[in-house]
Formats: structure tokens, C-alpha cells, sequence
């Protein structure tokens, strides 16, 4: 891997390269996406792929700790960006001292918050108190039951504008780079031209800054069901599948342990 990447050089990319961003929850797999990535997110998306919710909103604050500590341990070299949860950013007072513990207990760079121009104030009160933040517009998953499921936005004038304009507030506010989620392709273009900060995609076309996806979708080891926006690279579950069976045949027939696999 080279050199570990700055909110300087992330920023210097818009004009550059494409960011590479990919979700990780543990040490193992961080440290096989480090030479890959430009970014390492610690998705709020764990306990939908491992722990089988239907959202996201039962992540807890000291279970997104947890799982950065070990990101951070596995990809020392890695930008790591912790995802704050549903309930930890409700005031300015809360989402900061909530930050504060995720840059304490972890090595993480930066924080990554939903929301537009409600939450300019908080994000810029972050930034201001040496806090990196990241933020989040378009569909925003922690707002799934309050909108009544994943719509896709930017499909009419209105919610058009509106991501647009929470995408600049949140960048007057401070963030030093943007995730925009579930947009249509011109959406993700023209949140992508108006703003200065990098916008990385997901569910929003080829021309924003980046890319990002959840590693076990990307990966085809969650197979509940499949978004529209992601492409498997490779089948994941099948391929696990087919070597836990060859390693059951061989326990039961007495092939494996063989002797290489003995001590003497």
C-alpha cells in the first residue's frame, strides 16, 4: 500500500483520480481490502449483514467503537471512517461527545454523519471542535422508517433541489467529503459539480468522485437479497459453501487430518 491517505490528498483526488471506498468491520478482513482501498468505512451496515436486522438503526454507539478498534488494528495504514448510529448525533452536545469517544478509543480519521442542511449546524460544530467529518445526503438509510422504505430521490424537482442543497450546506459546514446514496445518475453528477469536496457514490451513478459498496454484497456473501446498484465480484457464499462441504466429506471419510497435518 502507499501512503496512508490525508482529508489534504482525499481532497486533491477530485480533481485527480476516483476514490475507492469499502465497508469493514474487522481486523482480517480490513487488512485484505487495505492495498485496494483508499478508504476503509465502518458501516453502520454490520448488523444488517452479520447480525440479520432489517436496517440499520439497532447499531449502537459502543458496538460501531468496537468494530472500528479493530478496522484500525487490522489497516493501520488505512483512512478509517467511523459511521455514527441512529441516536448519537440528536444535538450538537451529544453528537460531540459521542465523536469524541469514537477519537479516543479508536484510531479512526473521521466521523460520517446522515443528513442536509438539519444537520449543518452539528456538523459544523464538529469540524470545529477538531472532529473530521464526512457527510451523508440523498437516501439516507437511518431515516428509513421515518420515510417509509429506500425511495430513490431525485426522480422529481423537488427532492432534486433538496440534496443538492443539503450537500452544499453540509460542505459550508466543514465535511471534507461526501457520501450521496440512491440518486438518480444526473442527480449524482450535479451533487457531484456543486460542491468543491469529493462526493463518493452508492446507488448513484459513474460520475461522482468515488465509489463505495458493502463488502459482503460486493463480495456475494449476503444473499438475502441484492440492491440494484451492486455488482458481485465474486460468489462468496457458494464458494464458501463448497469448501466447508469438501472439508466436512473429508472429516467423514477419514481423509483430512493427513499426515502433513500430523506432529511428530
Amino acid at each position: 500500500m502507499g501512503k496512508k491517505e490525508t482529508i489534504t490528498s482525499l481532497k486533491t483526488a477530485k480533481r485527480d483520480r476516483k476514490l475507492v471506498m469499502i465497508t469493514a468491520y474487522d481486523a482480517l478482513f480490513a487488512s485484505l481490502f487495505a492495498d485496494a482501498a483508499d478508504l476503509l468505512l465502518v458501516g453502520d451496515s454490520l448488523n444488517m449483514s452479520f447480525l440479520g436486522e432489517p436496517d440499520t438503526l439497532s447499531a449502537t454507539l459502543d458496538q460501531m467503537i468496537y468494530h472500528t478498534r479493530a478496522v484500525c488494528n487490522g489497516a493501520p495504514e488505512s483512512f478509517v471512517i467511523c459511521d455514527m448510529p441512529f441516536g448519537t448525533t440528536n444535538t450538537k452536545e451529544e453528537a460531540l461527545a459521542n465523536a469524541v469517544r469514537v477519537f479516543q478509543q479508536t484510531h479512526a480519521d473521521a466521523v460520517k454523519i446522515e443528513g442536509g442542511l438539519e444537520r449543518a449546524e452539528l456538523v459544523e460544530h464538529l469540524c470545529s471542535n477538531a472532529i473530521a467529518v464526512m457527510g451523508h445526503v440523498g437516501l439516507m438509510p437511518q431515516s428509513v422508517r421515518s420515510e417509509g422504505g429506500y425511495i430513490v430521490q431525485g426522480r422529481d424537482e423537488t427532492s432534486f433541489a433538496k440534496v443538492i442543497k443539503d450537500a452544499k450546506a453540509i460542505e459550508a459546514a466543514g465535511a471534507f467529503a461526501l457520501v450521496v446514496e440512491g440518486v438518480t445518475p444526473d442527480l449524482g453528477r450535479a451533487v457531484t459539480k456543486a460542491v468543491s469536496i469529493p462526493v463518493i457514490g452508492i446507488g448513484a451513478g459513474k460520475d461522482t468522485d468515488g465509489q463505495v459498496l458493502v463488502w459482503s454484497d460486493m463480495l456475494g456473501f449476503f444473499e438475502a437479497f441484492k440492491p440494484k446498484f451492486v455488482k458481485r465480484y465474486m460468489n462468496g457464499a457458494e464458494a464458501v459453501r463448497e469448501a466447508v462441504g469438501k472439508y466436512a466429506e473429508e472429516v467423514r471419510n477419514g481423509i483430512f487430518p493427513a499426515e502433513e497435518h500430523c506432529y511428530k
